[in-house]
This record gives C-alpha cells, structure tokens and sequence, in this order.
C-alpha cells in the first residue's frame, strides 16, 4: 500500500485511528505506572513491602481493569452516538462503494440498446481520457440524465460505464434522501459527495448513480405548511450546490441519473448545462434488437434450435422491454421443468407469454353455448384484424380462460412505428368492435364480454376526436386541455366521436356478414381443438382464398 492510500485512509478513518491510539496509549500508560510502582516498591524497606504486598494486587490491578474498561467503554459510547446511531449519523449515507471491475456488467452484456451505446460509449472516453480533456481547456461532464420507460436498461447501462471506466461505483435510490425531518436529505447528499469526493482523489474518479432520480429532482413548489416540500426542496437545493461544483479541487466526479417519468418533471435547474450535460434515451428495442435480446438469453437455457424461431419471437413481442423478454425465456425454462422436458419449445415459449400478460390458465368449465359465444368473439377480432389491418398480424387465437379474460387474439404490430395516422387508429377501433359485431351477427345479442372491447375502441375515438383534431365536424386544438369549454362544442365533439364508432362497426358488420363462412370456419376450429397458431390460422384464411390487408 503506498503513500498516497494510507494518507487517505487516515483521513477517511480519523477517529478510529484517533480512538485506537487512544487507546494503546492508555494502555502504555498504565504499563509504566506498574513498572514504577514496582521499582519503588522492590526499594523500599522489607516491612513496609509485606505490608503493602496483601493490597498491591487487589488495588493496583482493578484500577487497571477499571481504566481499561471505563476508556473501551466511554470511547465505544461516544462513537456508537456520534456516529452511528446519534443526530449526526441521521444525516449520513451508509452506501458502500464498489470498484469498477467488481460491478460484473461488462459492455457485451447491455443488448438491444445500440444507439445508447454508442453514447454512453463516448462518455466513457471522455471520463477515462480527462488529462487531453484538459489540455484542450475542456471540462468533464457533471452529470448523465437517462430517460425512458422501465425494464429497459438504463440501471445496466450505467453499471457497465463503472466498468468500463474501472471507476469506484455507488448506487443509490432517489427516495433514500427524503426523510421526514427538514434538512436530513440536504445531509445525506453532502455525505454521499463527500465519499466521492474521496474515493475520485484515491481512484482518480468516481461514479455516483441515483435510480429514480425524480424522487428529489421534481420540479420544486410552495411549501403547503406540512414541510415535506420543504425538505424535498432543500434536498434539491443541495443536490444543485454540489454538481455545480463549488470545491477547491475538481474532482473527476460523474452523477448518472435514472428515471421513468418525462423531463417536463425534473427541475429546469436540474437539467440546465453544466449540471445534467447529456440525455440518454433508452427505449424499448426494435425488431433487431429483440432478435439479439431473444438470442442472447435463449443462449443461456436449452432450447430447441429446430423448434424456436426466434425471429417470429420478436416479431410478437414489439413494444415489450428487455426485462419482459428475459421474463418469457424465465418463465418458459420453469413451465419445461414443469413438464418434465428437457428442451424449451416454442409451446412452452407461448404458454409463458400468455402467462405473464394473462396469468395462468382457470380451472373453469365453459358449457356449449358460452364456447360458441367466445369463439365467435375472438374469430371476429381476428378476421377483421387480417383483412382490415395492414399493420398488424394474427398470431394466435385462444377461448382458454386466462386471469379475467374468457379468451385472447394476439394481433401484434407487425413492425415498430413511432407515429400513427388516422387509417391506423381507426383499424385498432375496427379491431376492437370486431367482437361485438361477431356476437351481433350470431346472436343478435351480444355479452359482458365487450365490455373491455368498448373501453378501448372509447379511448381511441375519444383520442382522435378530442386530442389530434380528427372529427368530422373539423374542430381543431387538444380540446383535453384544462381550459374552459362550451355545451356547444362539447356536444359536437361528443358527435363526433360517436360518428367515428358508428362508421366502424358499420363497416366492420358489413365485412363480417359478407365472411360469415369464415366467420363460422374459425369459430369450429377454436372449439374444436381452444387454441389455433399462426401458421393454423394463415392455413384457414388461405383457404378461402384471403389474403392479408
């Protein structure tokens, strides 16, 4: 250990160097005590050492015992209250640190993320490569915000920078700064940049990340009179104060941030330049990502090569993250154990996501007639999926009870998109009163069945006719917006978004009437045998001589 590592040692364990010296110097002390009594007492006069000889041992040596145990136990006291468990310890982080090279997520293990790759890749460089930095009068970056929904790797992201950078590591959750006592997380952040600031002089940087960092970077407000606000707000406050970094010394220091919500959240001091430099978005994968996530954890378990087809897998998976693709391979690992197989299949592939979305299969013992009811239900769906749909892929139909649901159609995307016109929302309307006008045409009735099918195709035509201006009366403007509203252009918009319905399940109804042979077909084959696959379904379509919209 050189110089340099026990200066810092020192300086980070003071007192415990303090109390231990302490300590061998009371002992030392009593040592020479005894060896002067004993040099005093061996020259002094025969009789008066036989007289003092019975009350040396007793005397001398419980005052040891005594001052051993009083100066242990008084300095442990003031340590334990001080500094462990007292006022001063309120305030204080307890979060170790752990070195770049033992945080164990390397750069190959961060799949389905390539272009926030590349740029925590370039952050990297500049945190390893700060002396060119400097030379050119650069400054490193205080701070990485990283943005996106959850289950999509920003944790993992930026425990592979700590290890690419071989950096000291320390992870922290937002929500472990408030407390309920005013000016706790204003100590607690002034403690956990004082290690850094440690740890950065030792190492020659540090990395600091705070998972849901929108627990104290929220936008700050009027304190109502409670001080939670305050307290959020002096946490803040500091937060700020240190990455502005108003020290004596510029310490190699980066704060990665992490969160679920929007930016519009965080605190515009917060995200200005030279506190939060860069945003990284990390979003959920596309299709070539999900076929390298797929690959990459299938790789990991025993699989059927022949079986699984992981492009497909990817295919119906769009807009699932990272986390629920290794969910579907984890769950399907445990139902192929628990089917005493040896080897996973796209069956139990299928059972697992079905699972995860569904839950588990109900005990439940349909009569004739409800069979019938909910095959005709999600036949409609499906036929107005494949003929109306472009976007989208039947994949597979199911009138097994699963959760709340008496059966599924899955119509995945059949490629990722990012923005959606008018033709595509009203397809999902059409798919979504598909059921109902299924159940209409049999019946001429309908079931509870619909009811979830109304509450989305609601949503959608709510959405069009209210938010992006798409009703027929021609109103424009987010009309969701909280600002006052007549009876007048309400009632028009609530036409209008009745208009959009009607049109649909009109068109919808006139589809099903005209493919009531398929309708039927689909129907007997879901009650004969529960559950059709995609390669059943195109074989029913094909042949009737459909082909996909």
């Amino acid at each position: 250990m050189n110089w340099k590592k026990i200066r810092f040692y020192i300086k980070l364990y003071w007192l415990k160097v303090l109390l231990f010296t302490f300590l061998i110097g009371l002992a030392i002390t009593l040592i020479m005590l005894v060896i002067v009594g004993l040099k005093a007492w061996n020259e002094s006069e025969s009789y008066l050492r036989q007289s003092q000889l019975a009350m040396i041992p007793l005397q001398l040596y419980l005052q040891i015992i005594m001052a051993l145990i009083f100066g242990f136990v008084y300095t442990y006291l003031m340590y334990w209250l001080y500094f462990k468990r007292g006022a001063s310890s309120f305030s204080q982080t307890s979060k170790k640190s752990i070195s770049g090279a033992d945080v164990g997520v390397t750069w190959n293990d961060v799949i389905g993320m390539d272009e926030a790759k590349e740029e925590a890749l370039e952050i990297v460089k500049l945190i390893t490569d700060r002396a060119s930095l400097q030379q050119i009068g650069g400054k490193i970056l205080k701070g990485i915000l990283m943005l996106g929904p959850p289950g999509c790797g920003k944790t993992y992201l930026a425990k592979a920078i700590a290890t690419e950078t071989k950096l000291p590591f320390i992870s922290m959750s937002g929500s472990e700064f408030v407390e309920m006592f005013v000016g706790v997380g204003a100590g607690r952040v002034r403690s956990l940049f004082k290690k850094a600031q440690q740890l950065a002089e030792l190492e020659g940087g540090c990395i600091i990340f705070i998972d849901e960092i929108d627990a104290i970077g929220a936008q700050r407000s009027m304190d109502r009179g409670f001080g939670g606000t305050t307290e959020h707000n002096t946490t803040l406050n500091q937060l700020l104060v240190e990455l502005d970094g108003l020290k004596d010394k510029d310490y190699n220091i980066v704060l990665i941030g992490a969160t679920n919500v929007s930016e519009y959240y965080i605190d515009s001091a917060l995200l200005r330049p030279g506190r939060f430099d860069r945003k990284i978005v990390v979003d959920k994968p596309n299709l070539e990502d999900r076929e390298k996530l797929f690959a990459y954890y299938l790789s990991k378990v025993k699989y059927n090569l022949s079986d699984v087809k992981i492009d497909r897998l990817a295919r119906i998976t769009v807009g699932q993250s990272p986390a629920d693709i290794a969910n579907i391979v984890r769950e399907a690992a445990l139902i192929t154990v628990r089917n005493k197989n040896t080897l996973i299949s796209m069956k139990e592939i299928d059972e697992a996501r079905e699972r995860i979305a569904l839950g588990i299969k109900r005990r439940i013992k349909l009569n004739e007639k409800e069979k019938w009811q909910i095959a005709y239900h999600e036949a409609g769906h499906a036929i107005v999926t494949y003929l109306l749909a472009p976007s989208k892929d039947v994949f597979k139909i199911t009138i097994t009870p699963r959760g709340h649901t008496g059966g599924a159609t899955w119509t995945p995307e059949r490629e990722d998109t990012f923005i959606e016109d008018s033709n595509q929302i009203l397809s999902k309307i059409k798919i979504s009163l598909g059921s109902y006008a299924a159940e209409k045409i049999k019946y001429n009735a309908t079931t509870s069945g619909v009811y979830g099918d109304f509450s989305s195709a609601m949503y959608y035509a709510n959405h069009m006719v209210w938010v992006l201006g798409m009703g027929k009366s021609g109103l424009l403007g987010n009309w969701q917006m909280p600002t006052r509203i007549s009876e007048d252009i309400k009632s028009k918009l609530d036409s209008d978004v009745q208009e959009v319905l009607n049109s649909c399940l009109t068109e919808v109804t006139a589809l099903l009437k005209k493919e009531e042979l398929l309708l039927d077909r689909l129907a007997k084959e879901l009650v004969t045998k529960s559950e059709l696959n995609y390669d059943e379904i195109e074989a029913i379509f094909k042949e009737f001589g459909k082909n996909r919209a």
